[in-house]
């Protein structure tokens, strides 16, 4: 519904459906899987329809530039400011692989399936789903729909180690679906990780020793957005993993507590436990991702949504 209001304690937003729209026969959505904005202020949409993988959004929903035809399984996109230069890091589920460009679609580096795992046969058995870039420029890849590895390499795209896989154990996912860099903490940076299936976000350090986890009951989330003190996600489904159309989105504190749910029932805990939350009104379908700006707005894209273009969350509190 436009302009319905949305969230809970403080975190409210006016939903502005028609922000992204326009002209599907000039240029097509299917998936609209993720989104980020560079430093100017433009907003990089990544989808799967091969007519134009990469939107490119002016902070006023028009359109400013598309680009890119050649990747059929785009995923997940991050960007990277490297000594002042930002660059997109782009997942392909169907190429098995990890592509460095520029804000232009140049591509600068592809990274392959990691055939120095051994569990790895062949690239068939790497369906990378998310990135995300540390500040020494190591390369963190999230193999959600493969084996279930989280796997780091240098800034040239060198191998330096894996860890998790598939499995029930603390340190195992079970959908290993999106990474972040958490900075927040005075003692310094660890990983969040996505185990969607099983409705967590899992906390790692850098070299993959696990810390600990933050349970969120009813919701399967895609990946964590860090943008100041909160964690934004895009819950794509929620109950259960076959629950088509009940999607909402979720915003942590700086306590990794759940202070609103935009589209969803309200958070509530009881002592440190999180009740399980569900679709509360029609908002979102699938929501896949949430781009932040600068002055708090939540742009989302949303996968197997019938070709919507991005909505825009207008923050009124």
């Amino acid at each position: 519904m436009k302009n319905e209001l949305v969230g809970h304690n403080g975190y409210v937003y006016k939903v502005i459906s028609d922000w992204g729209q326009l002209d599907p026969e000039k240029v097509p959505v299917k998936d609209c899987h993720e989104m980020v904005m560079s430093r100017s202020g433009l907003l990089y949409m990544l989808g799967n329809h091969t007519d134009n993988n990469v939107i490119v959004y002016n902070k006023d929903g028009s359109l400013n530039s598309t680009w890119g035809t050649t990747y059929p399984g785009a995923h997940g996109l991050s960007i990277h400011d490297e000594n002042g230069t930002e660059y997109l890091y782009i997942t392909d589920t169907e190429r098995s692989e990890v592509i460095k460009t520029t804000l232009d679609g140049r591509e600068l580096m592809v990274l392959g399936y990691p055939a120095e795992i051994e569990d790895y046969g062949s690239a068939a058995d790497y369906k990378p789903t998310e990135t995300a870039i540390a500040s020494n420029g190591d390369i963190y890849v999230t193999d959600g729909y493969g084996l279930q590895f989280v796997i780091q390499y240098n800034a040239k795209g060198e191998y330096i180690r894996h860890w998790g896989g598939r499995g029930e154990g603390p340190a195992h996912f079970d959908c290993v679906h999106g990474i972040a860099i958490d900075n927040r903490s005075l003692t310094g940076p660890s990983l969040l990780v996505t185990s969607r299936n099983q409705n967590v976000l899992k906390r790692f350090t850098m070299e993959g020793a696990y810390l600990g986890e933050i349970p969120l009951p009813g919701s399967f989330i895609c990946r964590p957005v860090i943008h100041g003190k909160n964690v934004y996600g895009a819950v794509f489904r929620s109950e259960t993993n076959t629950n088509p159309g009940s999607g909402y989105l979720l915003i942590l504190d700086e306590n990794n507590r759940v202070v609103s749910s935009p589209g969803a029932t309200e958070p509530v805990y009881t002592g440190d436990a999180l009740a399980p939350q569900r679709q509360a009104t029609k908002t979102f379908i699938h929501p896949h991702d949430v781009c932040v700006d600068e002055n708090g707005d939540l742009y989302i894209p949303q996968w197997n949504s019938g070709g919507l273009y991005p909505v825009k969350l207008e923050r009124t509190l």
